[in-house]
C-alpha cells in the first residue's frame, strides 16, 4: 500500500490543503503547531473513522462546522479513495456517514456504513486499526513506549500482535473445555438408564412377550367382529328398508291430508275473491256512468260557449286568456265612459256661463246676439253627440260584462269538470286493473285446485302396504345383533388399548435402552475427545515458546542489522539481545549486558526505530503475508542530536530502507530532512497551515 494523495479541508489548522505523496523517504518539516501531525491524524481518520480517544475534538477545526478528509492510496496498482466528512451538531461532532464513501478507481464499493468502509479496506490491503496504529504509524512519543513497558505486559502485547496469544487462549479454552467434558462424563456415568442398563433389557423383553400375546388374542377378536359386524349390516339394511317403506306410507297420507287441507283453503279464497270481483265490477260501472254524465256537463258547457260565439274545443289557457282580454276591454270602456261624462259636464258648465253672463265661455268676451245663438245651437249639437257615445259604451259595457260572465263560469265548470272526469279515468284504470289482477288471481286458483284434486285423486290410486309386526320383528333381532357386536367390539377396544399401552411401554424402554446406548458412546467418546484435548494441549505448550524463540531470534537479527546500518562506521556500534519477554539488551564491549534504560538517550532511540521496524516487519508477515510496506514516523529524532551524527544516520538508514516501498515522516529538524526524497514543508500563516513541496536538487 502506498499513500499518493491526502486532501484536508477544515481539519485543525488547515482549512483547504492538499498533500501529494511519493514512493521512498517522504517528510513533511515544520515549525511547532504549523500542521505537520494533523496530515497523520487525517490519515488515520480516512482509513478507520475511529477517533484517538472519546471524541473528535482534536481533529475538526474550532471555527467550523463541517470537516471533509479524502485519501487516494494504491495497492496491487490498483488506485483507491476513501472520502470521510465530520459535522458539528449542537456541542458534539459525529462522523457524517451519508458522506462516507470508498472507490476503487471510479467504483463506488462501500459507502454510510464505517464496518462496510473497515471490512472492505481489510480485504484490500489487510490492514486493521490495531496493526496501524500498534506498527505502522509511530506516533510521537510512542517510539520507545514497548521498550518501556514492563517485560509481562510487553510479551503479552507482543504475543498477541503475533498471534502467540491464541495459543495461550487455546491452551486455557481447551483447559476450561476439558473440565466441561470431565463433568460431562461424570454425569453421564451416574445417568440411571447407564447405571440400570441391564434391568431396562429384562424389562423391555417382558413387554415384547406380552405384546405378542396380545396380538394373538387380537386376531382371534378382530376375525369375531368382522362376522358380527357383517351380520349387524345386514339386519340393518332390512330394517332401513322396513322403515323406509314405513315413512313412504305415513308420507302418502300426510300429503292426502295436506291436500285436502289445501283445497279447502282454495274454496274459501276464491269464493272470498269473487265477491271482490263482484264489488270491483260494480264500482267500475258506476265510475263509467258517472264519467258518462260529466261528458254530458261538458258538452253542454262547451255548446254555451259556441253560442257565445267562442270556440269550444280551444285549450283552457286561451280561454283564460281571452277572459283578460274582455277584463281590459271593459277596463278601457270604463275610462271612455268617464271621459264622456266629463266632456258633458263640461259643456253644461259652458251653457250655464253662456245663460248667466252672455259671455264667451272661452274668451270670456260679450257676445253679440246672432254668434251667441249659434254657439248655443253647436254646444247643443256637442251634448247630444257625447250623449249617443255614452249610451253606446253603456250598451257594449253590458254585452261585453254579459260575455265575461258567461266565460268565467264557463271556464269554472269545465275546471271542475276536467278535474273530476281524470279523477275518474285514474280511479277507473286502477280499480279495472285491480278487477284484471283479481280475474286472473281467481283463473289462477281454480287452475290449482284442479292441479291438486289431481294429485289427491294420484295418492289415493298409490296405495302403499306395510307390515308393522314384520318391522318390531327385525328391530328386535337387530338388538340382539347388537348386543353382540357392541361386546365384541368392546373387547376389541380393550385388547387394542392395552396393545397401545404396551407398545408405549416397549417405545419408552427402547427410547431409554437406546438414550442409555448413545450414552454409553457419548462416554467413550467423550474418553477420546479428553485423551485428544491432552495431546493438543501439549501441543500448544510446546509450540508456542518454539515460535516465539523463532520470532525473537527474528526480531534479534533484523534489529541488529538496522541497528549497525545507523551507527555508521564512525558510530558506536551497539550489539542487542533479545529475551523470551521480547526484552532487549545492550551487550557491552567487555561482554557485559545492560538494560536499554542503562545507555544514552539517542542509541535509545535509534535502539527503539530499529526494534520497531524489525517488530512491524515481523507482524506484517505472520499476520498478512507480505512484508511493511509504509512506514508513518511523528518526530522520531527525539533525544538525537546533530552533533554525533545520529540524525543524520537515523535519516541516511531510513532512506536506504528499499524494502519499505513508502515511509512517511514528520520532524522539525531541517537536518533530517536533508536525506528525503520528498520534503513537504508546512507553514502557519494567519492561524492557518500552508503548504509547500520543497524542490530537490538531483546531484
Amino acid at each position: 500500500m502506498r499513500i499518493l494523495t491526502v486532501i484536508l479541508e477544515n481539519i485543525r489548522s488547515h482549512m483547504k490543503s492538499k498533500i501529494d505523496f511519493t514512493s521512498g523517504f517522504n517528510c513533511l518539516v515544520g515549525g511547532l503547531g504549523t500542521g505537520k501531525s494533523s496530515i497523520l491524524y487525517a490519515i488515520d481518520f480516512a482509513l478507520f473513522g475511529d477517533p484517538i480517544g472519546r471524541s473528535y475534538n482534536y481533529l475538526l477545526r474550532e471555527e467550523s462546522d463541517i470537516g471533509k478528509v479524502a485519501l487516494k492510496f494504491l495497492h496491487n496498482n490498483k488506485e483507491y479513495t476513501i472520502i470521510r466528512a465530520l459535522r458539528r451538531k449542537d456541542k458534539g461532532i459525529s462522523q457524517d456517514m451519508e458522506q462516507l464513501k470508498f472507490f476503487e478507481g471510479e467504483k463506488l464499493i462501500a459507502s454510510h456504513r464505517n464496518e462496510a468502509v473497515i471490512e472492505q479496506l481489510k480485504a484490500i490491503t489487510g490492514l486493521d486499526k490495531e496493526i496501524f496504529r500498534e506498527l505502522i504509524w509511530v506516533r510521537q512519543e510512542h517510539l520507545k513506549e514497548l521498550l518501556d513497558v514492563r517485560p509481562r505486559e510487553r510479551q503479552q502485547r507482543l504475543d498477541q500482535l503475533f498471534g502467540l496469544s491464541d495459543y495461550e487462549q487455546a491452551w486455557t479454552v481447551l483447559g476450561a473445555l476439558k473440565r466441561d467434558y470431565e463433568t460431562k462424563m461424570r454425569t453421564l456415568k451416574q445417568d440411571p438408564d447407564v447405571v440400570s442398563l441391564n434391568q431396562l433389557e429384562k424389562e423391555y423383553n417382558g413387554a415384547v412377550e406380552e405384546l405378542a400375546k396380545i396380538d394373538s388374542e387380537l386376531q382371534i377378536l378382530r376375525k369375531r367382529f368382522v362376522e358380527v359386524e357383517a351380520a349387524l349390516q345386514h339386519v340393518e339394511k332390512r330394517l332401513k328398508s322396513l322403515e323406509e317403506l314405513r315413512a313412504k306410507a305415513e308420507d302418502s297420507i300426510r300429503q292426502q291430508m295436506e291436500l285436502q287441507a289445501k283445497i279447502e283453503n282454495l274454496k274459501t279464497l276464491y269464493a272470498r275473491i269473487n265477491e271482490q270481483i263482484q264489488s270491483k265490477q260494480s264500482l267500475v260501472n258506476n265510475l263509467a256512468n258517472e264519467l258518462k254524465s260529466l261528458e254530458l256537463k261538458e258538452k253542454e258547457i262547451k255548446g254555451k260557449l259556441e253560442n257565445a260565439g267562442l270556440n269550444p274545443d280551444q285549450p283552457m289557457e286561451s280561454l283564460k286568456n281571452y277572459l283578460l282580454t274582455l277584463d281590459e276591454q271593459m277596463t278601457q270602456i270604463r275610462a271612455e265612459h268617464e271621459n264622456a261624462m266629463a266632456r258633458i259636464r263640461e259643456v253644461q258648465r259652458k251653457q250655464n256661463t253662456l245663460a248667466d253672463q252672455n259671455l264667451c265661455p272661452l274668451c270670456l268676451q260679450p257676445l253679440t246676439g246672432e254668434y251667441k245663438q249659434s254657439l248655443i245651437q253647436r254646444l247643443n249639437k256637442e251634448r247630444e253627440e257625447n250623449q249617443q257615445t255614452l249610451a253606446a259604451l253603456q250598451n257594449e259595457m253590458e254585452e261585453l260584462k254579459a260575455l265575461r260572465n258567461l266565460l268565467a263560469q264557463a271556464i269554472s265548470d269545465l275546471q271542475m269538470v276536467q278535474i273530476r272526469k281524470e279523477g275518474i279515468l285514474n280511479q277507473l284504470k286502477r280499480e279495472k286493473k285491480a278487477l284484471d289482477e283479481l280475474s286472473l288471481e281467481f283463473n289462477e286458483m281454480q287452475r290449482q285446485e284442479e292441479s291438486l284434486y289431481a294429485r289427491l285423486n294420484q295418492l289415493k290410486s298409490e296405495v302403499v302396504e306395510f307390515d308393522l309386526n314384520m318391522l318390531e320383528k327385525v328391530r328386535k333381532e337387530r338388538d340382539e345383533i347388537f348386543k353382540q357386536y357392541s361386546s365384541v367390539k368392546g373387547k376389541l377396544e380393550t385388547f387394542e388399548s392395552r396393545k397401545a399401552e404396551v407398545g408405549k411401554r416397549i417405545d419408552l424402554l427402547k427410547s431409554r435402552l437406546d438414550n442409555a446406548q448413545r450414552k454409553l458412546n457419548e462416554i467413550k467418546q467423550t474418553e477420546q475427545l479428553l485423551e485428544l484435548i491432552d495431546v493438543i494441549r501439549g501441543a500448544y505448550r510446546n509450540i508456542q515458546p518454539k515460535l516465539r524463540t523463532e520470532f525473537i531470534n527474528f526480531l534479534q537479527s533484523f534489529a541488529q542489522q538496522i541497528l549497525d546500518s545507523l551507527a555508521g562506521d564512525e558510530g558506536s556500534q551497539l550489539t542487542i539481545k533479545i529475551d523470551e519477554t521480547y526484552t532487549p539488551f545492550v551487550i557491552g564491549e567487555e561482554g557485559y549486558e545492560r538494560e536499554v534504560s542503562m545507555i544514552s538517550g539517542g542509541e535509545r532511540t535509534l535502539l527503539a526505530f530499529a526494534y520497531r521496524l524489525g517488530l512491524g516487519q515481523l507482524i506484517m508477515q505472520s499476520r498478512t503475508g507480505h512484508g511493511l510496506h509504509i512506514l508513518i514516523l511523528d518526530e522520531p529524532t527525539e533525544s538525537l542530536g546533530r552533533e554525533d551524527g545520529s540524525i543524520d544516520r537515523l535519516a541516511e538508514a531510513i532512506s536506504r530502507l528499499k524494502a519499505i516501498e513508502q515511509i512517511i515522516a514528520v520532524t522539525h529538524s531541517e537536518a533530517f530532512a536533508e536525506k528525503a526524497e520528498h520534503v513537504i514543508r508546512l507553514e502557519k500563516e494567519a492561524g492557518v497551515s500552508q503548504v509547500r513541496v520543497e524542490e530537490k536538487t538531483k546531484l
